[in-house]
């Protein structure tokens, strides 16, 4: 099998820059395959509410056929392995499928088995995550039925979707146990692999107010390490020390580890921590002229963000057929991403920064406020900019 261009991933960078690509150069209609085997597409950004009781987990899920754009040829396969020099791709079902042009969009790998025991125990005692359609509900679960006690809240020094969303529950999860009258005999503690509540100081220093004021015990460069279900306790390692202890725990919201795909790290196209090498600007891969990179499994210096996939498609398909013009790639993307902080059932902070780490904000009024209509645009307005936007390459 041939196709001028090969797009590797059906995920929300994959179907985007597929779909944008067909609406720009329509004459590519039949040669842009589009390789993935899920059957599902998800809209996960919207697993927080759900796992706060605020949104159905079925309206986040859809057939990825509903999804992949017409002119696009659907290879439901996994990759295997790249062969970059050879312009080949392999698939897990057999299949070798040449390329002109290569497009990387495999998204994150979720290391389940990086905590000792949280594969034994996610989603029974006491143990529940956003971070899968199979166990989101079990995140409302807890919190619905949780009637004091210590909840404790992590997130891995590693780079995860949304840098933000670990942090996200825990807000809602404390909203409603000052509503169902428990919050007065529960410890609320959030433990972070990284070294602040959040990597931009604007945003950062409202995030503490919002800990403060409920009351939040935080501990930074704590990684967890291990989990017992049985005895409802979490072991963390003190990243600067190395020393590790246990805490006891009445329900525990895991955040695990992330990584590349196991198949890009040890593939040509990886740099050395296991991501596709790409151009920070430009999004073209640093030893392969035709080849990209975009979104979770990219390089990219910014956080992992579907609001940071629509700013990197256009300029990554206008760069693409540059390319195939044999003109020069103009286009650059300036590292915006954004995180939409819910502080609890109708709060918001929209943060929206770039690779400096400084706010590049949409609205014209202090984003680094908590408001109501920030909390509606989140649950209301972006699903539907998502699919019906976005990955239609409409915006």
């Amino acid at each position: 099998m041939h196709y001028r261009v090969v797009v590797v991933g059906g995920g929300s960078g994959g179907i985007t820059v597929a779909s944008r690509l067909l609406r720009e150069a329509r004459h590519l209609s039949g040669q842009v395959a589009i390789v993935e085997p899920a059957t599902k597409h998800y809209y996960q950004p919207l697993w927080t509410l759900v796992g706060g009781g605020a949104a159905k987990r079925e309206v986040t899920e859809r057939e990825e056929a509903s999804v992949i754009p017409e002119g696009a040829v659907w290879i439901k396969d996994a990759v295997l392995e790249f062969n970059p020099k050879e312009n080949l791709v392999v698939t897990a079902g057999g299949s070798t499928i040449s390329y002109d042009f290569l497009v990387v969009a495999a998204g994150i790998q979720i290391d389940w088995d990086k905590v000792k025991g949280l594969k034994e125990t996610i989603g029974k005692n006491g143990v529940c995550s956003n971070y899968s359609y199979d166990y989101v509900n079990s995140t409302w679960e807890n919190i619905r039925n949780f009637t004091g006690g210590t909840a404790i809240f992590t997130q891995p020094s590693t780079p995860i979707k949304c840098g933000g969303a670990p942090q996200k529950i825990m807000y809602l999860a404390d909203d409603y146990f000052r509503k169902s009258g428990v919050r007065s005999k529960s410890k609320v503690m959030f433990y972070n692999g990284g070294p602040s509540i959040f990597s931009v100081k604007k945003y950062a220093d409202a995030l503490n107010k919002v800990v403060e004021r409920k009351g939040i015990e935080t501990h930074y460069k704590h990684n967890l390490v291990a989990v017992d279900g049985e005895k409802k306790q979490a072991t963390f390692e003190d990243l600067n020390t190395k020393e590790q202890h246990t805490v006891q725990y009445d329900m525990i919201h895991v955040t695990p580890p992330m990584s590349a795909p196991d198949f890009i790290k040890k593939s040509p196209l990886a740099n050395a921590d296991g991501w596709v090498s790409v151009d920070k600007f430009t999004l073209q891969h640093t030893a392969f002229s035709n080849v990209f990179g975009i979104g979770d499994s990219s390089s990219l210096p910014t956080s992992k963000t579907g609001a940071a996939i629509r700013k990197q498609a256009p300029a990554l398909v206008h760069n693409l057929l540059s390319l195939m013009r044999s003109e020069p790639m103009v286009n650059e993307y300036d590292g915006y991403t954004s995180c939409p902080l819910v502080t609890g059932y109708g709060s918001l902070i929209l943060a929206e920064f770039d690779y400096n780490l400084e706010p590049d904000e949409t609205f014209p009024f202090d984003q680094g406020q908590e408001r109501f209509s920030m909390y509606l645009l989140k649950k209301e307005m972006l699903p539907i900019i998502y699919w019906d936007g976005m990955l239609k390459g409409l915006m």
